[in-house]
C-alpha cells in the first residue's frame, strides 16, 4: 500500500470516566478513570498508522509535560512529526468525558484553546508539503478561517470531520465562504448533521451538504449505520454487531477506516464498510484507539 496521508488537528491527553451504575447527578459517582493519549485528528492519525498507513501529523503542543508525553508518543507510533511544533507557555488540549455504566458518553467537557495556533499563516508556510500528501485529513478543531484555508490552497482531497456539533458549523461556514467551494468528504454524526443545516432528517441534511460542495457525505447514524450520499445516489449501511465497551474514538475510527480504504482504491461506498469495521473495532475496546484494530480490517 502507497500514499501519504496528511492529519491535520487537535491532540489531547484523555482522561476517561466509566461509571459502574447508573449516574447520579450532583454527587460522587463510582467508576473506573483512564488516562491515554486522544484529540480527533490524533486518533485518525494514530488508527492509519496501526493500519500500515505512511502517516504525517500537523498539530500543536504545548510546553507542558502532557504535551513531551503525546508528541514522543506519535513519535514511537511511527508518524512524521515534522510539520507539528511545540509552544512554550501554551498548554496542551485536554479531553474529559464521562461515560455510563454502558459506555455510552453522558457528558464531556474539551479544552481545545491551543489550536488557535494552526491558523491559515502556520498552514501556509507548510503548503508545498501539505499538497505532497496523496489525502489531507483535517478535523474542525480548526477554526473557519483555517478550513477554509484548506479548501482554496489544498490540491489533494481534503476529507474533514465535523467532531461535535459546534464546530461542524466551521465547515459549513467555510464551505459557503469558500473561493472553491467544494470538498472531497465530510462525515457528520446525525446530531451534528442537523445542526449544521437546520434541518429535521438526515437525508434534507445530506441534500444541503451536498447542494453546498460536498462530494462524499457520511452521516453516522449510532446504533441504526451509517448514511453515505453521492451526487444522487444514497445508501444504508447497518451497523456491525457487537457489545459496546466505549463509544470514545468511534467517530475517529470511521473516518479513519475511511481513509484507509481510499488509499487502497476502494471504491465509494464501499470506502463506508471499512468505517464501520473500524468503529466496531473501537467500540469493544476500553481504549479510543484499538491497538488490535489492524487485524480487524486487514
Amino acid at each position: 500500500m502507497n500514499g501519504l496521508i496528511t492529519v491535520i488537528g487537535g491532540a489531547n491527553f484523555d482522561l476517561s470516566a466509566q461509571l459502574t451504575n447508573n449516574f447520579i447527578a450532583n454527587d460522587s459517582n463510582p467508576g473506573h478513570i483512564t488516562l491515554g493519549h486522544g484529540g480527533v485528528a490524533r486518533n485518525i492519525a494514530h488508527n492509519l498508522c496501526l493500519l500500515g498507513a505512511e502517516v504525517r501529523f500537523l498539530s500543536i503542543f504545548g510546553s507542558d509535560i502532557f504535551g513531551g508525553l503525546m508528541y514522543d508518543q506519535c513519535k514511537r507510533i511511527g508518524m512524521d512529526m515534522s510539520l507539528s511544533e511545540h509552544l512554550q507557555g501554551e498548554r496542551t488540549g485536554i479531553y474529559l468525558c464521562i461515560n455510563n455504566h454502558a459506555g455510552e458518553m453522558i457528558a464531556a467537557v474539551a479544552d481545545t484553546d491551543i489550536v488557535r495556533h494552526l491558523t491559515p499563516a502556520f498552514l501556509e508556510k507548510r503548503t508545498g508539503d501539505l499538497n505532497q500528501s496523496d489525502f489531507i485529513v483535517a478535523d474542525s478543531n480548526l477554526s473557519e478561517d483555517s478550513i477554509r484555508f484548506l479548501m482554496d490552497n489544498s490540491t489533494a482531497p481534503l476529507l474533514l470531520d465535523g467532531v461535535s456539533t459546534t464546530k461542524a458549523h466551521r465547515i459549513v461556514n467555510a464551505l459557503r465562504n469558500s473561493k472553491l467551494p467544494h470538498l472531497h468528504t465530510l462525515k457528520l454524526n446525525q446530531k451534528e448533521a442537523l445542526a449544521v443545516t437546520d434541518t429535521n432528517t438526515y437525508t434534507e441534511a445530506a441534500q444541503r451538504l451536498l447542494d453546498m460542495g460536498v462530494e462524499h457525505l457520511y452521516i453516522t447514524l449510532g446504533a441504526d449505520g451509517v448514511y453515505c450520499r453521492h451526487a444522487g445516489e444514497e445508501w444504508l449501511f447497518p451497523a456491525l454487531p457487537g457489545d459496546i465497551v466505549n463509544t470514545t474514538g468511534a467517530g475517529d475510527a470511521f473516518l479513519a477506516g475511511v481513509v484507509f480504504a481510499h488509499l487502497k482504491g476502494i471504491p465509494f461506498p464501499k470506502t463506508a464498510q471499512y468505517g464501520l469495521m473500524a468503529a466496531r473495532a473501537t467500540l469493544l475496546s476500553e481504549k479510543a484507539v484499538n491497538p488490535d484494530i489492524a487485524n480487524i480490517l486487514l
